[in-house]
């Protein structure tokens, strides 16, 4: 899709300046849902792939941060009526977004003011927070795009690594931690730094490389560099080494998993928030245990479905307690991979399956059920539950109880058991239709 300079629509007087489109139509995503021509009949929820329209500016554009944004609405609706109406291109309109149906194919429209990407956002609190504007993280998304479609130009068994390394962190309840364009960008690594071995050949040693690279870089001291036409100078790469000179201004924010890139040298668009250092602890875990298991059944020749689930399938005893699903419901039941049960701890809560629940869901909820559920429990519980969950498909959600309930443990166990129970009975109203049981399975550990 080429940018253009087409006026679009007539009544907004304003030419469209660039097109960004997303790594997601080209290879990413796991499962990229086709649907067909007549919407309303389709039976399975589906992803919608973002593209952001960059205007030329203009000294009519409001300074109000809000006002822009329903400036931005309005235009997008505006380019909603006129492709319906010159195209006859279905799109469906919410408050933020625009959804155009076609080809078989759900376009988010998008759109970028230069004005909002010196925009950036601070949450008070102990430390600062930097968070960057919607227009920011949209311009980072067009040039991660970018750079990311010249490295699968050079190395085309880079989008098969990149499914598997997505697949594999969403299985095991990630999705919060890393983001898909950290994964990207960790994959791309290893094809552009492979030393003291070639790129990657086959989509099995990239996904091995992979597991390898999260259990034994030094993440606490080494930044890395990712750096794909290179753009980056000595001085830039001298500035990223010494991030620990760097992090003593207590404003400044250290994120757990420095990436590095051209466009992003702070490492603010995709680990700035996540992942934490505990996150980082539990995934390097993880891929150590996986990728000791997959150079085993790869010596002795048993890669077969069984070591498949094996190596996909996350324990679910590693959490305080699990929320499981009911699958028919789920936005994407095509993606399961394998269904989860749990058959040990305290069965607090068992639902039933709404009957008004439709697979297909509204504009809003595209991006799936489970991420609207786990939205709803860090809204709710942000102190006690820390939620993991898979983005892609997965019938369970993980919990773990934050610090604040584990230090209250120690004067009344008993007390403070019954308090996780309630708790978790009000998680299961909150997901009410939707969740189809919560299990108990252990206390949190005592934290000092």
């Amino acid at each position: 899709m080429a940018s253009g300079a087409e006026t679009y629509p007539d009544s907004t007087n304003l030419k469209l300046r660039e097109l960004l489109k997303e790594v997601q139509l080209d290879y990413s995503p796991t499962n990229t849902a086709i649907i067909n021509d007549f919407v309303s009949s389709i039976r399975d929820a589906i992803n919608n792939i973002p593209d952001g329209l960059q205007l030329e500016g203009s000294g009519n554009w409001p300074m109000d941060e809000l006002a822009m944004e329903k400036t931005k609405s309005a235009f997008l609706l505006k380019i909603a009526e006129s492709l319906h109406a010159k195209r006859g291109i279905t799109c469906t309109a919410t408050e933020d977004d625009v959804d155009v149906f076609m080809s078989g194919y759900a376009f988010r429209l998008k759109i970028l003011h230069e004005r909002g990407l010196s925009l950036v956002k601070r949450q008070g609190g102990a430390q600062v927070k930097r968070v960057l504007s919607s227009d920011k993280k949209l311009f980072l998304r067009g040039q991660h795009s970018s750079m990311i479609n010249g490295l699968r130009g050079r190395y085309p068994i880079y989008g098969p690594v990149v499914r598997l390394a997505k697949r594999w962190v969403s299985a095991h309840l990630f999705s919060n931690s890393l983001t898909e364009e950290a994964i990207e960008l960790l994959v791309a690594h290893l094809f552009l730094k492979p030393l003291p071995f070639r790129p990657p050949c086959s989509r099995i040693t990239g996904f091995l490389r992979f597991l390898r690279l999260l259990s034994e870089y030094d993440w606490n001291f080494s930044p890395l560099t990712i750096d794909i036409n290179g753009d980056l100078t000595p001085a830039d790469e001298n500035f990223m080494s010494n991030r620990k000179e760097y992090e003593k201004n207590l404003q400044n924010v250290k994120p757990a998993m420095f990436l590095a890139t051209a466009y992003d040298k702070e490492s603010e668009a995709w680990t700035g928030q996540s992942p934490t250092a505990a996150d980082l602890r539990r995934l390097a875990a993880y891929a150590t245990s996986s990728a000791n298991f997959f150079t085993n059944i790869i010596m002795n020749n048993q890669i077969d479905s069984y070591g498949c689930e094996r190596l996909f399938r996350t324990p679910l005893n590693n959490y305080n307690a699990v929320i499981l699903l009911h699958r028919d419901k789920l936005p994407y039941p095509h993606r399961l991979l394998f269904p989860s049960d749990v058959t040990q701890g305290r069965h607090v809560l068992c639902g039933r399956a709404s009957k008004t629940f439709q697979p297909f869901l509204s504009p809003g909820d595209m991006k799936g059920n489970s991420e609207e559920l786990k939205n709803k429990l860090m809204r709710e519980f942000p102190d006690i539950f820390k939620v993991w969950y898979d983005s892609f498909g997965g019938d369970a959600i993980g919990l773990t109880c934050g610090n604040k309930s584990s230090k209250k443990r120690g004067r009344d166990d008993n007390g403070e058991d019954n308090d996780l129970l309630d708790a978790l009975k009000a998680v299961g109203q909150l997901g009410k239709g939707f969740v189809k049981s919560v299990h108990f399975l252990k206390a949190p550990k005592l934290s000092t």
